[in-house]
């Protein structure tokens, strides 16, 4: 995180099991300019979320190991952290809009970076 916080677009929380794929998030990221945290499930991800108040955005793969995936993670983050966006991306699955909690955004792995990071920047300008 050598990036100056004034200049951070907001802080951005990458919730990967995949340790690759998860580099390659948080790299694509902060290069947008944000800040990122990362949690390698959704056990770490809430205890994250639980610690600090400075999240902004959520980025989850939907597959995950452990009894919390990324759509239980997401639903949790709209119900206990209403202010927070949500992207959820997934290799495997694509869910329907009634599945995808209110203001979350699905992205089909492998997703195209410049099409997430407009995402982001849209979230970022909400708050």
């Amino acid at each position: 995180m050598g990036r100056d916080p004034l200049r951070s677009k907001g802080l951005v929380l990458v919730v990967e099991d995949e340790p690759l794929v998860r580099m390659f998030a948080v790299a694509f990221v902060e290069d947008a300019g944000f800040d990122v945290v990362e949690a390698a499930d959704a056990n770490q991800a809430v205890a994250i979320l639980e610690a600090r108040t400075d999240i902004r955005i959520v980025f989850t793969d939907i597959d995950m190991p452990g009894s919390i995936d990324g759509m239980k993670l997401a639903r949790a983050v709209r119900d206990r952290w209403p202010p927070i966006e949500i992207i959820i991306v997934s290799g495997q699955r694509r869910p329907v809009d009634s599945e995808l909690p209110a203001r979350a955004v699905f992205f089909a792995k492998p997703y195209d970076v410049d099409a997430v990071t407009t995402e982001l920047d849209r979230m970022a300008a909400s708050f």
